[in-house]
């Protein structure tokens, strides 16, 4: 208790040690994760894409340096027949996504555009399913809604 270290870990991909990981020992491990760290949630999702299609790589790599400083940012590929290729991100409100936009542009010299923002919806399906949707594009069909609801 109480000491200080350093550790050596053979990971690949910035997503390997997400911020809040338990690490344990092989040989003694933890049962289960230390209390007191939860996931945050994205409130807000909208599409950047870069204006051109040159930028895509450099755009995907900045995402991910971003991502390693700020574990609220979600981020996953997103195409559009209109805007091509880019990425839906999660925010946790619009200062959060006008930040992390404008960063990307001064810090990263990207051009973006980006598509106005949504929520996750709750949908209620005639079945009575529940599902989640952060895109009016994945939204069921109207006659399979019951009841769509927004957070408060």
């Amino acid at each position: 208790c109480g000491e200080v270290g350093w550790l050596v870990c053979a990971i690949k991909d910035i997503h390997g040690a997400p911020v809040g990981d338990t690490l344990t020992l092989a040989r003694n491990p933890a049962e289960k994760a230390l209390p007191g760290f939860k996931k945050v949630k994205p409130q807000v999702y909208a599409g950047l894409f870069p204006v051109s299609s040159d930028d895509y790589e450099a755009f995907r790599d900045a995402l991910g340096k971003l991502s390693l400083h700020d574990a609220s940012l979600f981020y996953e590929p997103e195409s559009s027949s209109a805007l091509g290729f880019g990425f839906r991100c999660g925010f946790l409100g619009l200062l959060h996504m006008e930040i992390i936009q404008e960063r990307l542009e001064r810090e990263y010299d990207l051009d973006l555009i980006t598509t106005a923002p949504t929520v996750v919806y709750e949908v209620e399906t005639t079945s009575r399913e529940v599902i989640y949707v952060d895109s009016p594009s994945k939204l069921p069909a109207v006659n399979n809604i019951y009841e769509l609801r927004e957070p408060i």
